[in-house]
């Protein structure tokens, strides 16, 4: 567990700066978050880090690497970096087992993450027998008939106690690997369970943008039939007073028309006039 403790250390102090974005995290800080996430999860015997352990692991890796606002990490950030860890690890393990020796994985952090996670964790080893005291030397006397034929008899039946002894040793090995493999299940659930709640978390987010998006949708709606009805009013009023000039104007033509016919026949009058007093 040295690594843990080791790896604060910056792999190179030279190293060239590189543009990074809020969602990129380096080797240094991978390897910090590592630490302060692997410390926790030991401390917790090997159990789910709550809200509480998760803010401070982000503030130990806020406290080497968050000096900018673009370094600057969340308790979410940093458990989703460490999901992504884990399953990068799955899969390198897996390239491992299936090489049968042959693979070695040049990923850095291979060896903590087997370490912390691995298969061989949960196996606990076998207590050593207790140590058994110098007896004092005594000289045993001959034995006699009837206790060499007890030590034949004990020499028949070793045997079948070594018979069973490499039973048991079988037994014992399948019963580890079992152990191990149940081990292996239940951490795997523990990560479909952190998956759910990661994907509720995501769906509750995506519900409450969809139904912003509808409030705004509704409220364009409703700005948009105000809008029409107001063109609606404004072309009524507009035909209004059309009809109501084209009826002044009619009103006008015909007073003009009145007036001409009423001078025309005037004219034809003083015409008529005009010869009868002559």
């Amino acid at each position: 567990m040295g690594d843990l403790t080791d790896s604060h250390t910056p792999s190179s102090a030279n190293s060239r700066q590189v543009p990074i974005r809020e969602d990129c995290w380096s080797e240094d800080a991978t390897s910090t978050l590592i630490d302060a996430w692997g410390r926790r999860f030991l401390e917790l015997n090997r159990g789910n880090l709550r809200q509480k352990d998760w803010q401070d692991v982000a503030d130990s890796v806020n406290s080497l690497h968050g000096l900018t606002k673009k370094t600057h990490r969340t308790d979410v950030q940093c458990k989703n970096r460490i999901d992504t860890v884990k399953k990068k690890y799955k899969t390198e393990r897996a390239r491992v087992s299936a090489s049968h020796g042959n693979f070695v994985s040049s990923w850095p952090f291979y060896a903590r993450l087997d370490e912390l996670i691995g298969p061989t964790v949960s196996m606990k080893k076998p207590s050593s027998p207790p140590l058994a005291l110098p007896l004092p030397f005594r000289k045993t006397p001959p034995p006699s008939a009837a206790a060499s034929s007890a030590i034949v008899a004990v020499s028949q039946k070793r045997p079948a106690a070594a018979m069973e002894d490499v039973s048991f040793r079988r037994n014992y090995s399948a019963a580890a690997a079992a152990a191990a493999a149940v081990a292996l299940s239940e951490e795997e659930e523990d990560e479909e369970e952190e998956e759910e709640e990661r994907v509720s978390d995501d769906e509750e987010a995506e519900g409450e943008g969809m139904s912003r998006l509808a409030r705004a949708i509704k409220r364009f709606g409703e700005v948009y039939e105000r809008v029409e009805a107001e063109k609606v009013r404004q072309m009524v009023e507009l035909e209004k007073q059309r009809m109501q000039f084209a009826k002044d104007l009619e009103l006008q033509r015909m007073h003009m028309f009145m007036e001409t016919q009423v001078q025309l026949e005037r004219i034809k009058r003083g015409k008529k006039s005009t010869p009868s007093d002559m």
